[in-house]
């Protein structure tokens, strides 16, 4: 029940997530997803995640205080952490070890699956864009797919497949990963408004934009009537099949 896309261009990052937790005619809550830890010149650390709250606000809080890594036997926190890479890796296994620990709910059959979308720059490293699955292990967003996504990804996939590549500006990137929240919206309920944004210049360790859109933005709202009238048109615009 969430909606997260981040998107790491040559100008830069940006990470949005929604907040909506449940779905329902008189059952709709909001938690906020999008989490960001220094932005301070020093370490920007973002986080977007999907899943199990419980599942990820302990493991969120494990790797905050600190966590024993099994590489270097050493406790290290994402406080602390020399690069965003090193970040993904102890918030895997925050996850990692936290599902471990909740192995007997499934008897329950209580769902505590977690994914993570982790981007930023520590030290003014090029900055960089990772999604870490609940088993603890991760993946890296490149130039040839500038984006990741989690959660409902499958509506506002396509436009970011076909709009989006590593040379588009940043502030253009933000429009289309709204655009992709916008067909996500309209064909799943369980995805919604408010929806947190961060935006960030590359190699940058400070925010360029930290911001909520909620019900009341006329940017969000006349984007979404514009694309709405964007695709009638573009549809009543192709002819008509010549089967017969």
């Amino acid at each position: 029940m969430t909606y997260c896309v981040g998107l790491l261009v040559k100008d830069g990052l940006a990470m949005l997530a929604d907040t909506r937790t449940n779905a329902g005619v008189d059952n709709v809550s909001t938690y906020r997803k999008l989490r960001i830890f220094g932005n301070d010149g020093q370490r920007l650390i973002a986080l977007a995640s999907a899943g199990s709250l419980s599942t990820t606000q302990t493991a969120m809080e494990r790797a905050t205080l600190g966590i024993l890594a099994p590489d270097t036997g050493e406790t290290e926190s994402i406080q602390t952490a020399p690069s965003i890479h090193r970040v993904a890796y102890l918030l895997g296994q925050a996850i990692r070890f936290t599902r471990d620990e909740m192995e007997g709910l499934r008897q329950e059959d209580v769902n505590f699956d977690a994914t993570l979308l982790v981007g930023g720059s520590v030290g003014g490293e090029p900055t960089r864009l990772f999604l870490v699955y609940g088993a603890g292990n991760f993946i890296e967003c490149g130039e040839d797919s500038p984006f990741l996504q989690i959660g409902e990804t499958k509506y506002g996939k396509p436009i970011l497949d076909r709009a989006l590549t590593y040379d588009t500006d940043l502030d253009e990137g933000v429009k289309i990963a709204l655009i992709s929240f916008s067909s996500t919206m309209r064909s799943n309920l369980a995805v919604g408004l408010p929806i947190d944004m961060v935006k960030a210049r590359a190699g940058q360790c400070r925010a360029e934009l930290i911001y909520r859109i909620d019900d009341h933005d006329e940017y969000y709202r006349e984007l979404n009537d514009r694309w709405s009238e964007a695709l009638r048109a573009a549809q009543a615009s192709i002819p008509k099949p010549p089967y017969r």
